[in-house]
């Protein structure tokens, strides 16, 4: 069996002296493969179709007809040929000078040095260009050409420190539904719309005396020169991108951080870019927003928001309503369970309704901790009123998706509700529609789980997304709460008490009770009544209330 040749680089000899060729391929010829070219004309003619194999050229420069200054030129306009390093060969200095000035990545002195001092110098221009290569390779994406991240704020960076007197802008720019584009068009077209959009930022770049960078699959960075008109560049992109797709339906947005917003920080500043550009997710078409002081307000409450929780669950500033369900199918409406529903006691923001810090909760991991703040204060409420009466009112509590991929939820659960006395079928937990079907697999598996340990399972919200009545069927529930917009109109849309009339009747025939949420008028009551509805809430018959009011509600009974 033949081993295998030892891989060896291609160098290309460009000269017209056959003994100058000759010496150069003796001297060469041990290490690399030698190609030979007698004049310029030849020589571009052997770099253009050898292009992929050539490791250097060697170039004389004084030959007649197309001498080495016009080979040199020539290759350094292209931009894959201005990759391969050249060496050229010459007697004058002034020579030297001008083609290093033109590209030239070293040269060789007529008549030649040892052959050891070629070879060396030889050996080293490969080897930088290679290096060369390696690193344009990890700094430029390879699709777009455009900076990677990490290189992008170093060299941001560095303009930032050459041009301190200049006010310079971060922005970010964003393809929405990119992934749509692929799906429809395939990845090639959705690669062309990628390298469409960064041959705009190269030229808005460029325009700006500043740089571009791609930051994921369809998002890009942009650091320039302030720029006050924003509305022209974002057309510009808008402009190439529906002469591809040939739609005028492209949403792009921009969010931008001008120079004055800046802090020390070029990393902080973008992010402020991306939260300007986040702002515009429900904007139709295309749009850009700056950065201004209401965002910035925003952000610092935000910031406050979570950086405060910590001290909020020692403190207990987090409080834990009740809001009184009831049974309406009998002659009298009767209490069945409460809910349990938390705000923030804020020390400078006052009362805080849920919907004002969850969200941030459930974006930065602090919800499942929230939660079980919740599940605590809960348990511990339904053993006090135990106590107080002699017996306990089943209370519901929410449950997030995080909760539900957590393997040691049950016995969580489990522990707190037997310190606390409490039956697992009066804990009961609510589950969004939208976690089933997001998760279908994975929140079946633990709801069955949650199930099969006592604990009975509400799904919530049904009607807010793209609700299917096969779920009803499919998945493992114990009663189905309507969403409060699915019920809303119920009174003076004939449509909307249809379609509340069907679900009803479904979950009926699947013997799946039915909670009907935010129900605030006597008329909706009575059609929600009459439709089947087993159980509602709202405040027809009460807001949330703290614990001693519940206490009072419990021993007074329904006074409507």
């Amino acid at each position: 069996m033949e081993t295998s040749k030892k891989f060896r680089r291609t160098i290309l000899v460009v000269d017209d002296e056959a003994v100058n060729r000759e010496m150069l391929g003796e001297i060469l010829s041990q290490h690399y493969n030698i190609v030979f070219a007698e004049g310029g004309k030849e020589a571009l003619a052997k770099i253009n179709s050898l292009r992929e194999r050539i490791s250097l050229i060697l170039l004389d420069l004084l030959m007649p007809e197309v001498d080495g200054y016009t080979v040199l030129e020539t290759v350094r306009k292209d931009s894959e040929l201005s990759k391969i390093p050249i060496i050229v060969l010459t007697s004058e200095e002034s020579a030297e000078v001008k083609s290093l000035q033109m590209g030239a990545a070293d040269f060789l002195t007529k008549p030649y040095d040892l052959p050891e001092v070629i070879l060396a110098r030889v050996q080293r221009s490969i080897e930088l260009a290679e290096d060369s290569k390696i690193i344009q390779l990890t700094e430029r994406d390879v699709l777009t050409g455009l900076y990677t991240k990490e290189f992008f704020f170093e060299y941001a960076r560095q303009l930032t420190q050459r041009n301190p007197d200049t006010v310079m802008d971060s922005i970010v720019i964003n393809l929405s539904s990119f992934h749509l584009i692929n799906e429809l068009y395939g990845r090639s077209f959705g690669n062309t719309i990628l390298q469409t959009i960064s041959s705009d930022i190269s030229q808005l770049a460029r325009e700006g005396h500043g740089i571009g960078c791609r930051y994921n699959a369809d998002g890009f960075y942009l650091y320039m020169a302030n720029h006050w008109n924003y509305d022209k560049p974002l057309e510009r992109i808008k402009y190439h991108l529906s002469e591809l797709l040939k739609s005028t339906e492209i949403h792009v947005r921009m969010g931008v951080c001008q120079g004055t917003y800046r802090s020390s920080s070029i990393e902080e500043s973008f992010d402020r870019a991306l939260y300007a550009c986040n702002s515009l997710r429900e904007t139709f078409g295309s749009a850009f927003a700056i950065y201004d002081d209401k965002m910035h307000k925003q952000e610092l409450r935000k910031a406050r928001i979570l950086g405060d929780f910590a001290e909020a669950v020692e403190k207990k500033q987090f409080k834990v309503l009740y809001q009184p369900k009831y049974n309406i199918q009998g002659k009298f409406p009767v209490l069945s369970s409460l809910e349990a529903l938390v705000s923030w006691n804020h020390p400078e923001f006052g009362m805080m309704k849920p919907d004002s810090f969850i969200p941030q909760f459930e974006k930065n991991g602090l919800i499942q901790k929230l939660d079980k703040y919740v599940w605590r204060e809960a348990a511990e409420q339904m053993r006090k009123w135990q106590e107080e009466s002699g017996s306990t009112v089943p209370v519901s509590v929410n449950m997030s998706r995080v909760d539900l991929h957590d393997p040691k939820i049950v016995d969580y659960l489990l522990l707190i509700t037997k310190e606390n006395g409490i039956p697992p079928e009066h804990f009961l937990l609510e589950i969004t529609e939208s976690a089933y079907i997001e998760e279908n697999c994975i929140i079946s598996e633990s709801v069955d789980k949650l199930r099969k340990a006592g604990f009975k399972i509400e799904m919530d919200d049904f009607g807010s997304g793209y609700s299917s009545l096969n779920l009803l069927a499919s998945l493992p529930i114990d009663a189905l709460k309507l969403d409060i917009g699915f019920i809303h109109n119920i009174a003076r849309d004939r449509k909307a008490l249809y379609l509340v009339q069907v679900v009803l009747t479904v979950a009926k025939q699947f013997k799946i009770p039915c909670v009907a949420e935010g129900v605030e008028t006597k008329e909706q009551l009575e059609l929600l009544k009459k439709a089947g509805c087993d159980i509602v809430q709202g405040f027809y018959f009460s807001k949330a209330l703290p614990p001693e009011e519940i206490s009072e509600l419990r021993r007074n009974g329904l006074k409507r």
